[in-house]
């Protein structure tokens, strides 16, 4: 695990993180250290480790596309309040705008969740990069959470044994999760095992539990997934999805739905239903957490290839 004050300055020791925390987290009366977390996945596994000892913040709320927010004046106003920032890392964040967050608001500790995670590889506008949505690997949740775990734990090493408990249970329900996924996913037979969704984001559960990932050409990763479609390009998108010859394709959360559900009608396939993709549920839902979001994922993409409708 890497902790940085962002962008590339490493805290030199815990004392000066003890200044941040008598100056910042704990400025009002007493109150409670703060975490600002950039995505809700890692504000959740924040939320696992810490319990009510602290108070975790996200940027972003459900369903908001990370790949293209843009930063609003109340996001430096919370930065600057943390006693550590968490992001996702690997550019998920567009443009590294966490990283310049807690860079501009007095390079707060920044820690980066995909440290350590081996990063597949994605084609993106014609160029090769790193696959950023490494959660969909609950083995790699699990590599999120020791990382939050060690900065939670320099910042604070009095409360170390209760962040250790709290992260030793989840540890054990993430191994648990990953066992039933494979569970659920053994249905499926292997010929069916193609998941067509409107972008890039399921290669590791893809590569985990042996799945193909087709993402339709000219499908975008912003939030207007219509954007730029072209006659031709909304052709060959419609010949792509036939070309895939699965029962079901799926939309996203996180992603406008409409043209893909037009589209997904001109090519003749059912939709399969939603899922989690970028951002987790709204409160209350049944994705409203990590643990949630893959359950429910891993649901609907199961009945959807197994059943004929």
């Amino acid at each position: 695990m890497k902790m940085t004050a962002a962008p590339a300055l490493r805290v030199a020791c815990t004392g000066l993180l003890f200044l941040a925390l008598s100056t910042v987290g704990l400025a009002e009366g007493g109150a409670k250290p703060r975490i600002v977390c950039s995505t809700t996945q890692t504000a959740d596994l924040a939320r696992e480790i810490v319990g009510d000892d602290m108070e975790v913040i996200c940027i972003l709320g459900p369903g908001v596309n990370p790949h293209v927010y843009q930063p609003v004046p109340g996001d430096n106003r919370l930065v600057e309040t943390a006693a550590l920032c968490v992001q996702n890392g690997l550019h998920l964040e567009g443009k590294n705008w966490m990283q310049t967050l807690a860079r501009d608001n007095g390079n707060k500790p920044l820690v980066t969740c995909t440290d350590g995670v081996q990063p597949l590889d994605l084609e993106y506008e014609g160029q090769v990069v790193k696959d950023p949505h490494a959660w969909f690997d609950p083995r790699n949740a699990a590599l999120y959470l020791n990382n939050i775990l060690a900065a939670v734990i320099e910042i604070d090493p009095a409360g170390a044994a209760r962040y250790r408990a709290r992260s030793d249970l989840y540890l054990q329900q993430l191994r648990a999760l990953d066992a039933w996924i494979e569970k659920q996913v053994s249905r499926v037979p292997v010929e069916r095992r193609v998941l067509v969704t409107s972008h890039d984001a399921f290669n590791y559960f893809a590569a985990r539990y042996g799945f193909k990932v087709r993402s339709p050409v000219g499908w975008s990763t912003g939030s207007e997934i219509g954007g730029g479609m072209t006659p031709e390009r909304r052709r060959l998108v419609v010949k792509s999805i036939r070309d895939f010859n699965v029962p079901a394709i799926f939309v996203e959360t996180s992603v406008n739905p409409k043209m893909i559900r037009q589209v997904a009608g001109e090519a003749g396939v059912r939709i399969g239903g939603e899922l989690y993709s970028d951002a987790m549920g709204e409160g209350g839902s049944a994705g409203e957490t990590y643990l949630g979001m893959m359950r429910e994922n891993t649901l609907q993409v199961v009945f959807a290839l197994v059943e004929d409708r």
